[in-house]
């Protein structure tokens, strides 16, 4: 492969790999006491620039959000730019889900009535520039404009020139009666993931791999559902409209996993394509919490990827091996500064996080 077009993409990305954060640099943020440590830690890494510069206009954990955001949005950048023509349409409609992630905090936003000012240091950006921009179609005024309207029904329709109308609009007055936001973001999900695997349909002859990583986001997005509704006892016909396909995992499977008799039994009837989901059953038993399933599946995932991708580097995997590793860190990182924030001890911590240094 030597005439690879993604020769040059290797040449740009491999050197930046190192600048993601390492396992020591990860033991030394769960030691932090607060998030004031755990930003002055962070500021003799990448992130120091973002976060000197979000210190003067955000306090406390806001700052920490702010920052991270920014360096992750900077750097989904670099991998975009990095990408030869053939890859192009695969990552620009992968990276379309920071701009779906934004509309959705302000579609919950909206369905929740919470303050503006504190929804839009939530939003994924760049200082001015948002997750999307190089991807999508939105910039960070127009994700400003939909947090001015007064309504959700007016978020809803300041949409549609966006492309998101033909999937939220239907929905909108089941909406109005019932108040459950759930159905308009599942169903902008599975726009989104269709939307995508569209997009990674063969034409190099390498987008197997990434295609291969979305399968598997949806297969865990799918057994959480299953096990949230058993939890929570939900019909089995209200589960399939809520399934995303696309998955390993077939829709005509959902009768048999889902007879099982509670959660522990589900967890290890999916352990035939999740080995690793029984491993949240022990916190389930003690505290009824389903987060031990989330993050084994979710762990599970991200080493199986990341092992997949590193072995194709002249191919669309380099990228998606880049792009991979930036969203584990800034999910980790996150989850540090929200911890701090609610005084999780180091051990308690160390549970929660995904992959620090991957």
């Amino acid at each position: 492969m030597a005439g690879s077009p993604y020769a040059s993409a290797l040449g740009r990305l491999e050197p930046e790999f190192p600048a993601f954060l390492g396992k020591e640099a990860f033991s030394g943020l769960l030691a932090a006491k607060d998030p004031g440590e755990l930003a002055k830690l962070l500021e003799t890494t990448p992130y120091s620039d973002d976060i000197v510069r979000a210190r003067t206009t955000h306090p406390g954990g806001a700052m920490l959000e702010v920052a991270v955001n920014r360096t992750f949005v900077r750097r989904n950048r670099r991998a975009y730019d990095a990408t030869p023509y053939a890859g192009r349409r695969a990552v620009a409609a992968y990276l379309g889900r920071w701009d779906l992630e934004n509309v959705e905090l302000i579609l919950s936003s909206k369905a929740h009535g919470r303050p503006v000012g504190e929804t839009e240091d939530h939003l994924v950006s760049s200082r001015e520039i948002p997750a999307g921009l190089y991807a999508g179609v939105m910039t960070l005024d127009d994700f400003r404009g939909l947090l001015a309207q007064p309504t959700l029904e007016a978020t809803v329709a300041a949409l549609v020139p966006f492309g998101y109308g033909a999937t939220v609009l239907p929905l909108l007055e089941a909406f109005e009666r019932t108040h459950d936001i759930f159905p308009v973001l599942a169903a902008l999900d599975r726009q989104y993931y269709h939307d995508v695997l569209e997009a990674a349909r063969f034409f190099q002859g390498d987008e197997w791999v990434v295609r291969s990583l979305l399968a598997g986001e949806i297969d865990v997005r799918n057994a959480l559902l299953l096990l949230k509704g058993k939890r929570s006892e939900v019909p089995a016909t209200d589960l399939l409209s809520r399934w995303i396909p696309g998955g390993t995992v077939a829709a005509e499977a959902v009768g048999d996993l889902y007879a099982a008799r509670g959660v522990p039994e589900l967890a290890d009837r999916l352990a035939e394509r999740f080995p690793s989901a029984p491993e949240g059953t022990e916190e389930f038993r003690a505290t009824g919490n389903l987060s031990g399933y989330e993050l084994a599946l979710q762990r599970e995932r991200v080493v199986r990827e990341l092992r997949r991708l590193r072995t194709y580097p002249l191919s669309l995997a380099v990228i998606f091996a880049y792009l991979l590793r930036n969203e584990i860190e800034r999910a980790d990182l996150r989850r540090l500064t929200f911890g701090k924030l609610y005084g999780l001890s180091a051990e308690q911590l160390a549970k929660l996080l995904i992959a620090p240094g991957a």
